[in-house]
């Protein structure tokens, strides 16, 4: 089954990040994620494209800062679609497109307190889903739409190594019964992947 096959049909998708040694000695290395369906086999891949020496050094001194592009594979390594981060200080955003350069929408951090909150916007920048996590549930971000829960992004717990010195984390995103889109099933799926920059990257601490 392919990535795009299994947004449009799985309800249930597990993102599984891909860490190298390095991390383990303090560096940042270019994010990679498996995506796999829900019996786990692999149907996907996610892989930041900001490389060479340059790349190492904005990663380590910037970190979810930074502007980066992150591209989305099949298991066959047909480009699906692709992210686009901007450099911001505050409130940070992404943007979502098609293969082919087409506007698909955006993610933009909004303040909160005690909830982390986002909009997923359509290209004309209406919000289209809210996103934020539940009260003191840091791990948990439900997505609404016409205030219908349609989708669940889940951060499972990775092992103890993997927490603890490798900063590798593992997601989980359900979908509901509402009818979504193929546009805003990728923009789901790209929300999952804000989520681990944005608030599990040991550098999104600092």
């Amino acid at each position: 089954m392919s990535l795009l096959e299994a947004l449009k049909n799985q309800n249930q998708l597990i993102i599984r990040q891909r860490k190298e040694l390095a991390e383990l000695i303090g560096f940042e290395t270019r994010n990679k994620y498996e995506i796999c369906d829900q019996q786990g086999t692999v149907i996907g891949y996610c892989a930041e494209q900001q490389k060479g020496f340059l790349g190492l050094l904005i990663r380590q001194f910037l970190g979810h800062w930074r502007s980066f592009e992150l591209h989305f594979f099949d298991n066959q390594r047909q480009q699906v679609f692709i992210v686009k981060h901007p450099f911001k200080i505050f409130f940070q955003r992404l943007e979502v497109f098609s293969t082919h350069g087409q506007y698909i929408g955006a993610l933009q951090q909004r303040f909160g307190i005690f909830r982390k909150k986002f909009d997923i916007e359509t290209p004309n920048g209406r919000v289209l889903m809210k996103m934020e996590s539940g009260f003191l549930q840091f791990w948990t971000f439900p997505l609404f739409k016409s205030n219908q829960e349609v989708a669940v992004i889940r951060k499972k717990w990775s092992g103890l190594f993997k927490e603890a010195f490798m900063d590798a984390d593992n997601f989980q995103v359900e979908f509901g019964r509402a009818e979504l889109s193929d546009e805003e099933r990728s923009l789901i799926l790209a929300s999952a992947i804000f989520i681990d920059l944005q608030y599990f990257e040991r550098k999104a601490n600092s």
